[in-house]
């Protein structure tokens, strides 16, 4: 009972920070700030690891629901990692463009304790893209409420939502690409439309004069679901952040970082395959134009792919 987590931390918070602040309940063994192991940003959440349980204690009860910035902070004894509490996350759309966070959290309170939960806006407008994510305490939790309420209108809704596991195979970086997507404001690039009704042209200097994708083979795509192009990646980009990045949207089956022969290096794209096309619309919607790093990626559907 002495390790927390802490979540909502702001994204400029540094690790000095984060221990000076906890540090001043009591004694630290340790504290870490989370980070992305590519861009080196701060995923918004942390760890305090206190000598004595009453300081982690009193730590709950003085800074749980501090406002920092913009931020509230969240903070909860850190639950060892078990199968009980793993892939507790859903994914829900239809949600009406009225709903707030605090109305979807209700909603979904009946079925267990809330986590976290967030409802993704458009960050033009701030209108609610009628999308949003809820993390149980526990999986089971998580399944109650996919029964009680996948297809169902809420109080106020014309239309049912879907509610669904959010599939994504490192649900915290996920998560924290998700926050840092939908709250950074370094993303400056309003996403442009998918271009599904132009072929898709390679800037005429990339990808060492090759100028078509002839001979490329992406296993698994052949007339299952939809095939999104990832272009402008890093040379060390690796398949793991092509399924952070595109899980939360919803259902993956299949990733490729296309890397060059010899060196291994990726050549600065990749596919990923969505089952559903207004998922793989949505993720496209959104991460088009998103900076990674010092790069800003171009997502489009893949144009030779025989439309249903």
């Amino acid at each position: 009972k002495t390790n927390l987590i802490v979540n909502y931390l702001p994204q400029n918070m540094t690790q000095e920070e984060l221990k000076s602040l906890f540090g001043s309940i009591g004694e630290i063994e340790s504290c870490k700030l989370v980070r992305d192991k590519i861009t080196g940003q701060s995923l918004g959440y942390g760890f305090v690891n206190y000598v004595e349980p009453k300081d982690a204690e009193k730590a709950i009860n003085t800074l749980n629901g501090l406002r920092l910035q913009t931020k509230t902070i969240k903070v909860s004894y850190a639950r060892p990692s078990s199968a009980s509490i793993r892939d507790a996350n859903l994914y829900v759309s239809g949600l009406p463009k009225t709903m707030t966070q605090k109305e979807l959290e209700q909603l979904f309170s009946q079925y267990g304790r809330i986590i976290t939960s967030r409802i993704l806006v458009d960050q033009v407008t701030g209108v609610s893209r009628g999308v949003g994510f809820i993390r149980f305490d526990k999986r089971i939790e998580a399944e109650e409420a996919i029964k009680g309420l996948n297809g169902q209108k809420p109080p106020g809704a014309t239309e049912p939502i879907t509610v669904k596991f959010a599939n994504n195979p490192s649900q915290k970086t996920s998560q924290a690409i998700l926050s840092q997507l939908y709250h950074s404001p370094s993303r400056r690039y309003p996403a442009p439309l998918a271009q599904q009704a132009q072929r898709f042209r390679f800037p005429p200097m990339t990808i060492d004069g090759m100028t078509s994708l002839a001979g490329i083979n992406i296993p698994g795509h052949a007339g299952t679901g939809w095939c999104i192009f990832v272009y402008n990646l890093a040379p060390d980009a690796d398949e793991s952040i092509l399924w952070q990045m595109f899980g939360p949207f919803g259902a993956v089956t299949n990733v490729k970082v296309i890397r060059d022969f010899n060196t291994n290096k990726c050549k600065g794209f990749g596919f990923v395959t969505m089952t559903n096309y207004d998922e793989a619309a949505m993720a496209i919607a959104s991460l088009n134009g998103y900076r990674l790093g010092d790069r800003v990626l171009q997502v489009s559907f893949k144009t030779n792919k025989t439309h249903k």
